[in-house]
């Protein structure tokens, strides 16, 4: 089932390129992180649940790029522009050879079933 994705006919044009726009510079980031890494996790601070997943691609020395952007008090509007180019709601984001996997829980299913060196498809 596709996720449901606002048509941009219903748009009103004036809007178009305020909605376009928005917060792009860090999603802009992460796309490019995640074009030149095999692995990219994208978290934020005070978060336990992005350091678990570093923590995990330690664990199995794989090679990974960390974007961190604010925590719980700054810079939500930022990470909800990720959350809304995504359609994951929770953080890490985790990417892998260009595919978002998901989470911290997500990735260590990956690595406990050995798939994480696998093409993701």
């Amino acid at each position: 089932m596709p996720r449901p994705i606002l048509d941009e006919a219903h748009i009103h044009p004036a809007i178009r390129s305020k909605v376009a726009g928005h917060q792009q510079a860090i999603v802009q980031e992460v796309m490019a992180a995640v074009r030149g890494n095999d692995v990219v996790v994208v978290g934020m601070g005070l978060n336990p649940f992005p350091k678990k997943a570093c923590k995990a691609l330690d664990a199995t020395n794989q090679p990974y790029k960390y974007l961190q952007y604010g925590n719980y008090f700054n810079s939500w509007r930022k990470r909800n522009a990720l959350k809304m180019w995504t359609g994951w709601p929770t953080f890490p984001m985790v990417f892998v050879r260009g595919v978002l996997i998901g989470g911290a829980g997500e990735l260590q299913a990956l690595i406990d079933k050995a798939e994480l060196k696998k093409p993701v498809v």
